[in-house]
């Protein structure tokens, strides 16, 4: 059973992760390299858990006790004894690379380690531990308290009883679990970012405008946000290292990142979090 759990990256989704886990009563330990990112997180979360309680959906009182239950720190070594851990980092094959390295170096024998990575293989960032059959992919959907699915990801390695111990955690959570084979992109960003990718095509080709590329979206098939609002929202850069995670992975042309993506990326232009993406804000 899973009663503790390491989460890597104090973003959005980590953070994320982190209240999911802590409402359902499980300790974590939540690690970033930065300390500002670290207090950031843990004011959100609180954030988040007083809107809940202003809808009545959460006590008031479990405030406290749900944050009571994560710690943080910038010290990876602390993860130590937890029963799973969850990288939840930036989208860069790499970095996460480097943190399973460490991460199997750290945590005791038994753990799990679980990847949040939204395309990038699993098999492949298994391979560079000495515990395949306990890595697996835990694709949580952004906001995570919000949001049901959590895809999962078996690696070629992946044993039966490390499945079924995520499959357990998903439940726990009170998610939807669909599960995808271990090609990139995996089930829902296989289909999106191509669609958003799409969306940017259009755009570049002269189409349409993006606000009408969006009401085209939106309106003609019931999308409650269009793809160039969303790509803003998961961040251009988010979006262009999907569509390069499945080029090289399928060496397909119909995969091949719209130039103006690129081009917006190049110049810092990444959506929402940087003020200025396919719309300003």
């Amino acid at each position: 059973m899973i009663r503790n759990v390491g989460v890597l990256g104090a973003g959005q989704m980590g953070s994320g992760i982190a209240q999911v886990l802590a409402q359902q009563e499980i300790s974590v330990i939540l690690f970033d390299i930065a300390e500002a990112q670290l207090t950031r997180a843990r004011a959100g979360i609180e954030k988040n858990l007083e809107r809940l309680a202003k809808k009545e959906q959460l006590d008031s009182a479990a405030i406290p006790i749900i944050l009571g239950r994560i710690r943080t720190t910038m010290v990876m070594e602390d993860l130590a004894d937890c029963d799973m851990a969850i990288e939840a980092v930036t989208e860069k094959e790499t970095l996460k690379l480097d943190i399973f390295r460490k991460l199997d170096g750290i945590l005791k024998t038994g753990a799990i380690l679980a990847s949040n990575t939204s395309s990038i293989p699993i098999t492949r960032i298994a391979a560079v531990t000495g515990r395949q059959d306990k890595v697996i992919g835990m694709h949580f959907m952004n906001p995570v308290p919000v949001m049901k699915l959590v895809e999962v990801i078996r690696g070629l390695a992946t044993s039966d009883e490390t499945f079924a111990a995520t499959a357990a955690l998903v439940v726990k959570l009170d998610k939807e679990m669909a599960v995808s084979a271990d090609y990139p992109g995996f089930i829902v960003n296989r289909i999106l970012i191509p669609m958003i990718n799409e969306a940017a095509y259009a755009l570049f080709e002269g189409i349409a405008s993006a606000e009408d590329i969006d009401k085209g979206m939106k309106l003609g098939t019931n999308q409650p946000m269009g793809p160039l609002t969303l790509a803003d929202f998961i961040g251009l850069d988010t979006c262009l290292a999907i569509m390069n995670v499945l080029y090289e992975g399928f060496k397909d042309s119909k995969y091949r990142p719209c130039p103006l993506l690129v081009k917006m990326v190049e110049a810092g232009f990444l959506g929402k979090k940087t003020g200025r993406g396919f719309y300003t804000y």
